[in-house]
């Protein structure tokens, strides 16, 4: 009996956190794959409780969504590549930063956090503009005869997003970074190893997973990312989440944008657990 009762310990114990998130995130998820299935009468302008999949054919055969589609998860992976350009070298040199450097600059990082998104991203529209920052000093600099703007374009956009998210990847990498021992460094450097081959075969490897589980956190905030592409990209450039905005709150086609939402959800996860399984594959492979 008290056997019994230590095994199911775990599960009295999270049984609170459970419902909670069950109530707070799966109540709203059902409700919005039976909405999906509804149908948006234009004629009435209302929504009809009338099971039918035209939502989703609308979405996996129009083109107009292919196209929309296609730049978000396009977006979500330059983005993705940048944050572990940016992010993985930076955690690095933080790591191996000496107090009180190593606090002051990782708050610099981090800080950009605790800041709205929406203040950021007004931030780069500021400096995007045709009369903004960048523009000026291009043109004090030279660079280019007339005013240049970054607004609604997938540069600009890129930009921002980059800014907002990488301190997601320098958090992921230096985590791992917190179970390499520098000793192990220097001991290879003792050994006649170059500061290259150090990086390449000794911090590489135990970095990666920091890199892989940062490299998921950034793809699936950028492709539901909201604010900063509706701010920076605006109606030129739209995403799968600004169409959904739409379609909620312009035509009022309900049924419509919650298929949209919901074919996002399923092909980002999609992609997420094919990445998982790739990068599972692979490293089995390794350590056979």
């Amino acid at each position: 009996m008290a056997e019994a009762s230590r095994s199911n310990a775990p599960w009295l114990l999270s049984g609170p956190g459970l419902v909670l998130f069950a109530a707070l995130l799966g109540t709203p998820l059902i409700l919005t794959v039976i909405l999906s299935f509804y149908q948006f009468d234009y004629s009435i302008g209302g929504i009809k409780p009338a099971f039918s999949f035209e939502n989703y054919r609308d979405v996996l055969t129009d083109p107009y969504f292919h196209k929309i589609f296609g730049r978000t998860f396009g977006v979500s992976l330059i983005v993705t590549v940048f944050c572990v350009l940016i992010g993985a070298p930076e955690a690095y040199i933080l790591n191996r930063m000496r107090n009180p450097w190593k606090s002051l600059f990782l708050l610099v990082v981090i800080g950009p956090l605790l800041i709205s998104v929406i203040v950021r991203t007004l931030g780069w529209a500021l400096l995007f503009g045709g009369q903004g920052g960048i523009s000026t000093v291009l043109q004090w600099l030279g660079i280019v005869d007339e005013p240049v703007s970054l607004m609604f374009t997938m540069t600009g956009m890129t930009i921002a997003l980059v800014h907002v998210l990488v301190p997601f990847m320098v958090l992921a990498v230096w985590a791992s970074l917190q179970r390499l021992d520098p000793q192990v460094e220097d001991a290879a450097l003792s050994l006649g190893a170059s500061q290259a081959t150090v990086l390449r075969r000794i911090v590489l490897p135990q970095i990666m997973p920091g890199i892989l589980s940062g490299s998921l956190i950034v793809f699936s905030l950028t492709a539901s990312a909201f604010a900063t592409p509706s701010i920076i990209g605006g109606r030129r450039m739209k995403v799968v989440s600004t169409t959904a905005y739409d379609e909620y709150l312009s035509t009022l086609n309900w049924p419509l944008g919650a298929a949209i939402a919901i074919v996002l959800l399923i092909a980002t996860a999609i992609i997420i657990m094919s990445y998982n399984r790739l990068i599972e594959r692979r490293y089995a492979r390794v350590f056979e």
